[in-house]
């Protein structure tokens, strides 16, 4: 079973997360970041990683805790899912519409933490989306999954106007190029890697 479960306490937040990564992309999504629920609950649909997530933190301060510690426990829990990595595909990507927009993601399980974002129109960090969540924190949710998981994450806003728009389809992308990266590959025996770990 690739499965997972993580539990983060801190001053800041309390969240509790579970994943399937051989799920049907079905999810249990709150918290209290209402626009983030919809991302990860997208990211759940388009992956098919079933996704449970409880999280609640100082929101009355800032989104910013919930939502980058909920991302820390996404990260690590797509790495303790995934194991050694034997027999899965390894590479993903995709290219995902939303309206005017368009994303790009890039995945490599590699087991070497990188993120390279670029491309959101000017202005898009500043922007509250929803009301709570700030576009900045696209990039930190993306680099948080990325280093916690230990991977290698490419994700480009190639076109896009509507800040919700773009924030929804680079999750859309990075939630599709997941669902091929994690996959189990039939040709594959043993780590997709000529060093022999990952």
């Amino acid at each position: 079973m690739r499965t997972a479960r993580i539990a983060r306490t801190t001053s800041e937040s309390s969240i509790e997360l579970e994943l399937d990564l051989d799920g049907t992309g079905t999810s249990e999504i709150s918290t209290t970041v209402p626009f983030y629920d919809h991302l990860l609950t997208a990211l759940s649909k388009h992956s098919l990683i079933d996704l449970r997530v409880r999280a609640t933190g100082d929101v009355d301060i800032d989104a910013h805790h919930t939502v980058e510690d909920t991302a820390i426990c996404l990260g690590l829990a797509l790495g303790e899912a995934l194991g050694d990595k034997a027999g899965i595909r390894r590479y993903g990507d995709a290219t995902v519409p939303l309206d005017e927009a368009l994303a790009r993601a890039v995945v490599d399980l590699s087991g070497r933490p990188y993120l390279v974002h670029s491309g959101e129109p000017a202005g898009f960090e500043l922007h509250r989306i929803g009301g709570h969540f700030t576009g900045s924190l696209v990039r930190h949710v993306l680099e948080a999954i990325a280093f916690n998981a230990r991977m290698t994450l490419h994700v480009e806003a190639l076109a896009g106007r509507d800040p919700h728009h773009v924030a929804e389809a680079e999750f859309k992308a990075l939630a599709r190029a997941l669902r091929v990266a994690v996959e189990p590959d039939p040709r594959v025996t043993g780590i997709p890697s000529t060093k022999g770990a990952l």
